[in-house]
């Protein structure tokens, strides 16, 4: 059973403007940033930043709807940033505050806190925080090792993304659909353990949750799949590829246990070794009724009922 994306006519809005960024001169702007701040916060065309190939240290901040922030690929333009004070507000590499109508693509997010062997403690380093609506994300990676993706807030859509990091790397409470990513665990710096997920759905009628569709789950180390981060968490696997590093019980209640029967999470047709069920906890949710599996994977009913997707510029 697989969910596309509604061929309804809407049409791809267009480009209206292009502001070219390069950190070695000879274009608009030598910062992100720079690009950003010069767009009308009242924005109402859809206006792209084109990056060069470059690396970007720099913390990047949109308030402004209807930008596409596009990069010339996600190994070749990187926006890196390296600190964890604790407030992951101020630490974060890149964010998305409360706009809407947003589109990344061919571009690396990386908080480089804890990475390449440093001896930090391990403390919320997000490469990504994101509060902002109809977000998409194609061609992209992010890099961290805790809380790299904080998916807090409004629809969002993630294709063809690389995602790395240790523990609860991709959390939050939105409601997010990532498909044919690359989940890429590296726990080397946490001790060999760690947690893919960990969803904060608040309230049983929230439309919250994570679900992955035809992923890849690799790397090194043992991960859980997601950890409770509240008493509603809801996660879904669909048709994902899974490496021999998934914990056998495959996930766990964290602070939660107790409240394990209202958590949803689910495995469906996933493979590889590290989709053997036969040791996961019992209060995996095996087999959902199917109206409620369909309004999780579907994506037209999860976070695209009024077509924003397919009306985003093409990228």
């Amino acid at each position: 059973m697989t969910f596309l994306l509604s061929c309804a006519c809407l049409a791809h809005d267009p480009i209206g403007k292009t502001i070219v960024v390069d950190n070695k001169g000879g274009a608009d702007f030598t910062t992100i940033q720079g690009a950003v701040d010069s767009i009308p916060i009242e924005n109402k065309i859809w206006t792209k930043i084109l990056v060069k190939e470059g690396t970007y240290v720099e913390k990047v901040l949109i308030k402004t709807p209807f930008i596409v922030l596009q990069g010339e690929g996600s190994t070749k333009t990187i926006i890196q940033w390296g600190e964890s004070g604790g407030d992951v507000s101020q630490d974060v590499t890149f964010t998305l505050s409360y706009t809407t109508n947003f589109v990344a693509a061919y571009i690396g997010f990386k908080n480089t806190y804890n990475l390449g062997g440093a001896k930090n403690e391990v403390k919320q380093a997000p490469a990504a925080n994101l509060h902002g609506n109809k977000a998409s994300f194609y061609h992209c990676s992010f890099i961290g090792v805790q809380d790299t993706i904080s998916d807090l807030a409004g629809q969002h859509y993630f294709k063809n993304c690389y995602i790395e990091g240790a523990v609860d790397f991709i959390w939050g409470y939105a409601p997010s659909i990532y498909e044919e990513c690359i989940l890429n665990v590296n726990t080397t710096g946490t001790g060999g353990q760690g947690f893919i997920t960990a969803q904060g759905r608040l309230k049983v009628e929230d439309p919250s949750g994570f679900v992955f569709l035809s992923c890849s789950i690799q790397g090194e180390g043992l991960v859980y799949l997601g950890r409770a981060y509240t008493q509603y968490s809801t996660v879904i696997f669909k048709d994902t590829s899974m490496a021999n590093i998934i914990q056998p019980q495959g996930w766990d209640a964290w602070e939660n246990e107790g409240r394990e029967s209202t958590f949803t999470y689910s495995e469906v047709n996933c493979t590889g070794l590290g989709a053997n069920l036969s040791q996961r906890v019992d209060w995996m949710k095996k087999d959902l009724p199917p109206q409620i599996l369909k309004s999780l994977i579907d994506i037209n009913v999860f976070i695209n009922s009024d077509g924003w997707i397919e009306q985003q510029p093409q990228v």
